[in-house]
């Protein structure tokens, strides 16, 4: 009983510490991008952060395992890879949406 309590209150830490990391990072949007970056220098930066998520979440949970990392570290780094995952999958699904409409598109 004592092992759910405190695994709900890591859980519970790592998303407030989630919340504050949202909240500081930095979004670049269309009005804070130069004109020589393209989009897909921007999909490409985005793919290889979430792969570099992705690793650490890895390394943390491999670390958790072994005793050498805190359960609340490994609950952040494998939600922020949730989340990376979730927004490559985002943009990949809203560019196949585009590239099928361009494609019913008459000319």
């Amino acid at each position: 009983m004592n092992n759910i309590s405190s695994a709900l209150n890591a859980y519970q830490q790592a998303l407030s510490r989630i919340g504050n990391a949202a909240q500081a990072t930095t979004i670049t949007t269309a009005e804070n991008t130069t004109p020589k970056d393209t989009f897909q220098t921007m999909v490409k930066t985005a793919v290889n952060e979430a792969e570099k998520i992705t690793q650490s979440a890895e390394e943390a949970s491999l670390a958790g395992m072994i005793g050498k990392a805190d359960i609340q570290d490994v609950v952040l780094a494998v939600s922020n890879a949730e989340v990376a995952l979730e927004t490559v999958v985002a943009v990949r699904d809203t560019a196949i949406k585009a590239y099928k409409e361009i494609m019913q598109m008459t000319i």
